[in-house]
């Protein structure tokens, strides 16, 4: 990436192990799709107490060139899925993954017949 990967923590303190999580997750990302230019993502706790304890949201955006940016939220789900870190951040680039391979076969069927 051209411009270095930003992480952001909302409502909650900063954590390495987090921050660690994110940055594989990035690195994953940009070994598939290596003309990412920026990515920024931001995770954080609901700002309430749920009845099931508490919930993380999590939100990436990418800047491809050539394309519209990649815009992921991926927030609380009614069932608590997103209690642990990790399923929101998996979650969330998963979903980001799927956008990315979603642009990639765009521009091979552009290529294709072109």
């Amino acid at each position: 990436m051209q411009v270095p990967l930003q992480i952001a923590f909302e409502h909650m303190p900063p954590s390495e192990a987090i921050e660690a999580r994110i940055r594989r997750e990035a690195a994953e990302l940009e070994k598939f799709y290596e003309r990412m230019t920026a990515m920024r993502v931001v995770v954080g706790k609901a700002q309430h107490r749920h009845h099931k304890g508490d919930t993380y949201h999590a939100r990436i955006h990418i800047t491809v060139p050539g394309a519209a940016d990649i815009v992921v939220s991926r927030d609380p789900s009614e069932d608590g899925a997103h209690e642990d870190f990790n399923v929101a951040v998996s979650d969330a680039f998963a979903a980001a993954r799927r956008q990315l391979e979603d642009i990639v076969r765009v521009r091979r069927d552009a290529a294709r017949h072109g």
